[in-house]
This record gives C-alpha cells, structure tokens and sequence, in this order.
C-alpha cells in the first residue's frame, strides 16, 4: 500500500539508540539514559492537586476550546508581562497549542505549502526540519554552531534561495546545538523580516533555561516583532509538564489567528483539566522554572566537569537542557551513530546520535540532562572505561 507523507521520512536513527538500551537492561545490565530529552523532574505539586480537583468536576469532561479557555491565554500574556516586559492580547495574539510541536507542525500549514521554501538552521530540532518538508515546502538548511556565523549565513541562504523563503525557524537557546543569542541579534532578525516581508517562527521551548546568569531573551520584546514575528512558549521544560502538553502560539495576530483557524478544524484542544491546572500553575507557582532551572544547571556542571576529568573536553553550555558534544579526534572517524551505539554496548551510556538532527549534527552526540548528578557520575565512569584513548 502506498502512503502520502510519510515516504519520504527517513529512518528514526533515534530507535536504534533505544533498541540497544532495551536490549541491554534485558540483559540485566544498567544503561545510564542521557538520550531523549524527556524531563524527569516531577510537575509541581499545585499542578497536580489542580488537575486532580478539576478532573472530578464532570463539566470539565466536555470538549473544550482549540485555541484555549480564556483564562489560561490570560495567564501566559500575563507570564510573558512579567517575565519579559512583553503585552499580549489574550483574544487575538494567544493561542494554546496541544504542546509546541503540535502547534509547530499545523503552523507549517498554514504559512507554507508546495513551492514555499524555508529557512531552518541545521542542525535541528527534526520537527524543524520535517515540519515545513510535511506540509510540501522546501527546507534550505542554514549552518549553525562552532565557527559558523549564523546570521551572515542566514543572509546568503536568503540571497541563494528562489523562491525566497517565506519562513524562517528560529530556537534559541538551540537544540541540540545549545546555540544561544541576545535581543541585539534578535533585532537584527526582525529587522531582516520586515524589510523582506518574512515570517520568523522561533520555538522558544528553553526560554527558562539559562545558565550563569544568561536569560534568554524573548523575540516579542523587540520593538516591532509582532509585525512578523510569533514565538512558541512550552510549560514542557520550564514547569516539567512534559506529557500534560500544553503549549502556546504568541504574537502577530493574523498568523496567531491563522492557527486558531485550521486547529479549530482539527481539535478541541487540550483536556479542560489540564488547561485549569496549567493556568493555576502559571499564576500560583511562579518561580518554579527557576528551581528546574538551577537542578539543570548542577547537573550541566557534573556532566562536563566529568567529561573534562576524563579528557573529553567541552565548553559548558549557557542554556537548555542538554551537552553537544564533539565526538573525541580518536574516535571520530566512527561517525555518530556507530559512536552512540558504542557507548551504549561499552559505557552503559545512552546519547542521541548527531546524525539524527540532520545534515549538520554528523560528528556530535548529544547528552540529555535528564538524569541525577549521581547517575552522571556512574556514566562518566563508564565513559572512562569506553574510551581508553582520551588523552586526561
């Protein structure tokens, strides 16, 4: 049987890695997983009491709202208000999504379709890259990370490009790259964008990961972004509310309404509960992201100082929840996926391969910082034992 879509995706190279870890803890063997960037930390508590006092009110097990009840919109605006100095109307420029990918992925559709192309640093989040490639555009891969200046690169893919790009992906701090920027480049974007009539799309998924007193800046604080620019804003990463999926779509009001419109053919959005239980959340527990915050950035430290004991040595990251790291000169020529698989049969280690962020991730592992700084350091001892040709 033939099938639309979906042809063209390329093999999950993600399930090999996952394959060996179930493999190996069959065999009664402990696997250290730093792979998927699922978060392990508990949702805070108001949340859940929250979910389980909605739940039971048999009102709330009706179809909901696709673009959100108005007091969960009212309480993001009022997050990104406080957070970022940033005015949001709830009724035009909020739109809850049933997490950022979901929203991510029904944006695509409605900004670009066959013949659309575009721009999308490479490497990348996969749903970055497949995203626009699902609703029939053309992706122009971008190079990011190491010495590569993204913008200027940004500027000559724009220029190379026929048709010129309607879209450009943006998401900083940066995954798997863990790439970060500030409000002045972020002006230079918007800048760009109104002057050649360009959406940006930033999927701001890591917005309260910032480590040694970097604070990711949020593209709405620029002067005139909403003119062309809308921002994904996740509770996924910043309150641990990973499987609850609630996400929103924030900023220019006709794209904003553009995903309400195609979601209201689509869903019904998230359950009501959730919905109750996240604006409480937002509104009652506040600093949350600063306690997820400051347990990432300890465990960023064990992982690197770590992998620095042991000669593997990394330049620590300024936010999101991950480690990119270089695969050592010695072993490089293995090529990611053979790598990552290596540590998972040698080190009891599980790391996604680079390969699978696309063109541009080859030569890398990337190490999800979803386990306790115990755990780290039982992997950086299996670390050690794999790669007896790093030089300490």
């Amino acid at each position: 049987m033939e099938f639309r879509r979906i042809n063209g995706l390329p093999p999950y190279v993600f399930g090999v890695i996952d394959g060996l870890k179930i493999e190996a803890r069959r065999a009664g063997q402990d696997v250290v997983d730093m792979g998927f960037g699922n978060p392990d930390l508990p949702s805070p508590d108001i949340a859940v009491d929250k979910l389980a006092q909605a739940v039971r009110n048999p009102r709330n097990h009706r179809y909901s709202s696709s673009r959100g009840i108005p007091k969960l919109r009212i309480a993001i605006a009022e997050l990104y208000r406080r957070k970022f100095g940033v005015e949001l109307d709830p009724d035009t420029e909020v739109c809850t999504s049933i997490g950022a990918k979901e929203g991510f992925s029904h944006l695509m559709w409605v900004l670009l379709g066959p013949g659309d192309a575009a721009l999308v640093p490479s490497p990348s989040y996969p749903i970055h890259i497949w995203g626009p490639i699902l609703a029939g555009a053309d992706v122009r891969h971008v190079r990011l990370g190491g010495e590569h200046d993204f913008f200027e690169n940004l500027m000559e893919a724009w220029e190379n490009s026929w048709p010129r790009p309607r879209v450009i992906v943006l998401s900083f701090p940066h995954n798997p790259t863990t790439a970060t920027v500030d409000l002045a480049w972020m002006q230079r974007m918007v800048d760009f964008a109104r002057e050649h009539n360009v959406v940006l799309v930033h999927d701001f998924a890591y917005a309260d990961l910032g480590f040694d007193g970097y604070e990711p800046p949020s593209i709405l604080q620029v002067p005139g972004a909403k003119d062309v620019a809308v921002e994904l804003y996740s509770m996924t990463k910043s309150f641990s509310m990973a499987g609850w999926r609630v996400g929103f779509l924030l900023g220019n009001a006709e794209v904003v309404g553009a995903l309400a419109k195609i979601k209201s053919y689509l869903d019904y959005g998230t359950f009501q509960p959730i919905q109750i239980a996240a604006t409480v959340t937002m509104n009652e527990a506040p600093d949350y992201p600063l306690e997820a915050n400051a347990v990432y950035q300890a465990r960023r430290d064990a992982l690197v100082d770590g992998l620095d004991r042991i000669g593997w040595h990394i330049e620590k990251p300024k936010g999101t929840m991950f480690v990119w790291a270089p695969i050592p000169e010695p072993y490089v020529e293995m090529g990611s996926l053979e790598f990552a698989s290596m540590l998972v049969r040698e080190a009891r280690v599980a790391a996604s391969p680079g390969v699978g962020f696309g063109p541009g991730g080859e030569g890398h592992v990337r190490f999800a910082l979803i386990e306790n700084e115990k755990r780290i350091n039982q992997a950086i001892r299996g670390l050690r034992r794999a790669l007896p040709k790093l030089e300490v």
